[in-house]
């Protein structure tokens, strides 16, 4: 077998879901990091981060056994979405077991009744399959970290790019996602 190092994340992921075991190995390493990064952001109360990254890196082992290439993505953003479910899953049953349900500080504001929590987090999964589909593997990242609340310079420190990069892709992400949101194709109007 050719050296797992060498090879994109979408042939180790089908390479692993034949039973390559050193491929899965190679997906776990090269994903391990930000799956760690994604779980620091959040606390889990009568829990240790450690509880999230296993939770993430199940996500991950999710991700990588039920990756399908002709799905239009790519496995870097299937991967996100994958871990970044499972630790939202976890957080949502920590706060169910203390009776919050489907609490999410986000997406509520004064007034707010259970259906509108319900269809938040309908329009939320939505909002990401949008964001999957119409998005640059960059402009994804871009956008989820702005959306995650971080600021320009952040994104940029992060991203290893400069603010104007970040400031084009936030740009361009506006377009193609008004363009997606509104069922209109191409770059009319």
């Amino acid at each position: 077998m050719q050296d797992c190092k060498e090879r994109t994340d979408e042939a180790l992921a089908a390479l692993a879901q034949g039973g390559e075991q050193r491929a899965e190995e190679e997906l776990l390493n090269r994903y391990k990091s930000a799956v760690r990064a994604r779980a620091r952001k959040f606390f889990l109360e009568g829990g240790e981060t450690e509880d999230l990254v296993q939770e993430g890196m199940i996500g991950l082992i999710s991700a990588i056994r039920g990756y399908k290439t002709d799905a239009g993505m790519s496995f870097k953003n299937f991967a996100y979405l994958c871990v970044n479910r499972r630790i939202y899953d976890c957080l949502r049953a920590a706060d169910k077991a203390k009776g919050y349900e489907d609490f999410d500080p986000d997406s509520v504001s004064e007034g707010d009744t259970p259906e509108d929590f319900l269809i938040a987090g309908e329009s939320q999964a939505e909002f990401r399959l949008k964001l999957t589909s119409a998005l640059s593997d960059f402009e994804f990242r871009v956008v989820t970290l702005y959306l995650d609340g971080l600021s320009y310079a952040s994104i940029a420190r992060v991203t290893g790019k400069d603010m104007k990069s970040i400031d084009n892709a936030l740009a361009r992400s506006k377009k193609k996602l008004q363009r997606s949101f509104s069922g209109r194709k191409g770059s009319e109007g």
